[in-house]
C-alpha cells in the first residue's frame, strides 16, 4: 500500500523532525499534540540545562526547513537549556514554517488501532488505514492515516516513588506534598522548598540536579534540610566519572554532588527501598522496606526515578517489546541500565524500530521504553530513516547519517573528536580513560561481551528526563 498521509504524534523536536522529513518526501503529515504549544513536555523542564551541545539537537530536515524563514542556527558549541530548545528551536519551526498548517493542538490521542480491526484480526489488515481518537477538550475526534509515529515520549508517565516500579503505599494520597521529575527549585517552585525539608528520591541526572539546586536554595535559605533517598548500596557509583567524563557538564554534577555530600550539606541514606508513605499536616514520613527499616519525616519528596511509556493508547495495534525495558527488542541489550551505566547505541532506523504492524512506528524517547538516556540526535536519525522506508527509499532507510564523536557518551565537543584511547563503557573510570568506560575491558577479560564497545559509532546521550 502506499503511503501518503503520516499522523504524527507529538509535536516535540523529534516529532517535528518526522514532520519535516515527511514533507520533503511528499508525504502528508499531521501531528497532534496534546498540549496547547509546541514542545510542551520541554516547556515542564525549561530550566534545566542539555548536556549536549547545539551542535548534536537540530535535525537537518528541520534546518532546511527554517532556513526559509530566515532563521540562523544557535551557537554549535553552547548548551542550551530546555527553554533555550524551545525557544530558539521548536518554536520557530512549528511556527513559521509549512509545518505550522500541519499540528492539532490541545488533541491528546487516547487511542490507535486500525480501522474495522482489533488486534486479533488478520485477513486484510495491511489494507487497512490506521484510526486515531484524540480528545479536544471535552469531545472525541478520530483521524485516519496510512501511517503512525508515535513519538510522544514518556515526560507524562513518570515512575512512582515504590521500589518494585509499583507506587509507595499511601503515594497518591500524598499527592499534594510530592513532584515528579525536576521540578523548578530556583524558580517558580522556590517558595515550595526554601526553609522546608525535603527529600529527593532516585540516583540519576534529574535527581542530582535538583539535590544541586536544592543546596543552593539552602544558602539564602539556611533553615531548609535536603535529604538524598538513594536505593543503591554505594553511593559513589551516582557520582559518575567526575573529572575524568569528557562530558564536561555531566562531570561536574557528579564533582558537585560528591562535595555537597561531603561537607554535611546533603544527607545521603543508601539502600533506601521506599515503602510506605504517611502523610499529615506536618508533612510525610517515608518508610523504606530495606532491612534497616529507614524512616524519614519531610516536608516535601520530589520523586526523580525516571519514566516509563505509556503504552495504553497502543492496545490495539500488534507491537513488540522487550518485557523487560519495553523498548524494541533489537535495542534492549544496547540500553539495558542493568548492563551499561551509559550504553552504546548504534545509530538506528526503520529496521530496528519496526513492530508487527506495518506502517507503525515508535521514535525518541519513547522508543527506548524505561531505559534512562536518550539522544535527541538518535531521534533525529530514527525519523529520518522511518520516513524514508515509509516513502518507499528503502537504500535511504537503511543508510546510517548519523555522525557521533568516536568517543561516545564521553565527549561533548562538536564534530566529534577522537582523543580518548580506549573505547568501553561502565564506569567510574581512572583518569586516564573514559570516564563511563571503566568496566568494559574487565567484563571481556571475563569472557563476557562487555558494553558492545569497539569501532561502533557511540551516542553522547541525555538523561531520559531531559
Amino acid at each position: 500500500m502506499a503511503i501518503k498521509a503520516v499522523a504524527i504524534i507529538g509535536a516535540g523536536p523529534v516529532g517535528l523532525a518526522a514532520a519535516a522529513h515527511s514533507l520533503e518526501r511528499g508525504l502528508s503529515p499531521i501531528i497532534l499534540e496534546q498540549g496547547p504549544t509546541a514542545g510542551y513536555a520541554i516547556r515542564r523542564w525549561a530550566h534545566v540545562p542539555m548536556f549536549s551541545p547545539w551542535a548534536f539537537n537540530v535535525d537537518a530536515a528541520a534546518e532546511r526547513l527554517l532556513a526559509k524563514s530566515g532563521w540562523t542556527r544557535p551557537d554549535p558549541d553552547r548548551y542550551p537549556t530546555g527553554g533555550d530548545l524551545v525557544s530558539d528551536y521548536v518554536a520557530p519551526l512549528a511556527e513559521k514554517t509549512a509545518l505550522r498548517e500541519r499540528i492539532r493542538y490541545n488533541a491528546e490521542v487516547i487511542s490507535v488501532s486500525r480501522v474495522g480491526f482489533d488486534k486479533v484480526k488478520s485477513a486484510g489488515r495491511e489494507a487497512a488505514p490506521f484510526l486515531l481518537r484524540y480528545r479536544n477538550g471535552e469531545a472525541v475526534s478520530k483521524l485516519t492515516a496510512d501511517a503512525v509515529i508515535d513519538t510522544s515520549g514518556t515526560w507524562f508517565s513518570p515512575n512512582p516513588a515504590g521500589a518494585g516500579g509499583l507506587p509507595a503505599t499511601g503515594e497518591s494520597e500524598a499527592a499534594r506534598r510530592i513532584s515528579y521529575g525536576m521540578p523548578d527549585v530556583l524558580g517558580e517552585a522556590r517558595s515550595r522548598y526554601a526553609g522546608k525539608r525535603v527529600a529527593v528520591l532516585g540516583g540519576g541526572h534529574s535527581a542530582i540536579g535538583s539535590l544541586i539546586a536544592l543546596a543552593e536554595l539552602q544558602m539564602a535559605a539556611p533553615s531548609t534540610e535536603v535529604t538524598w533517598l538513594y536505593r543503591g548500596a554505594v553511593l559513589e557509583k551516582a557520582f559518575g566519572g567526575g573529572a575524568a567524563d569528557q562530558l564536561s557538564a555531566r562531570g561536574d554534577l557528579g564533582l558537585q554532588i560528591a562535595d555537597l555530600v561531603a561537607q554535611g550539606r546533603i544527607r545521603a541514606l543508601t539502600g533506601f527501598r521506599l515503602d510506605q508513605i504517611e502523610g499529615d499536616e506536618a508533612g510525610l514520613r517515608l518508610a523504606s522496606e530495606d532491612e534497616r527499616h529507614q524512616i524519614v519525616a519531610v516536608d516535601d519528596l520530589v520523586v526523580a526515578t525516571g519514566f516509563r511509556p505509556d503504552l495504553g493508547l497502543l492496545r490495539e495495534l500488534r507491537v513488540e517489546l522487550d518485557p523487560a525495558l519495553e523498548c524494541p527488542p533489537s535495542l534492549a541489550p544496547l540500553i539495558d541500565p542493568n548492563i551499561h551505566s551509559c550504553g552504546t547505541v548504534r545509530p538506528h532506523g526503520a529496521v530496528e524500530l519496526a513492530h508487527p504492524e506495518p506502517g507503525f512506528y515508535i521514535a525518541g524517547m519513547k522508543a527506548y521504553g524505561r531505559a534512562p538516556t536518550f539522544l535527541l540526535a538518535t531521534g533525529h536519525e530514527q525519523v529520518r530513516s522511518i520516513v524514508a522506508e515509509l516513502a518507499g527509499d528503502h537504500a535511504a532507510a537503511r543508510r546510517v547519517e548519523l555522525l557521533l564523536p568516536e568517543t561516545g557518551v564521553c565527549s561533548s565537543t562538536p564534530g566529534g573528536p577522537s582523543q580518548a584511547k580506549t573505547s568501553c563503557c561502565g564506569g567510574p573510570a581512572p583518569v586516564t580513560v573514559d570516564a563511563c568506560c571503566a568496566d568494559d575491558a574487565k567484563a571481556k577479560a571475563a569472557g563476557e561481551a562487555g558494553c558492545g564497545c569497539g569501532s561502533v559509532q557511540r551516542e553522547t546521550r541525555e538523561p531520559a528526563e531531559v
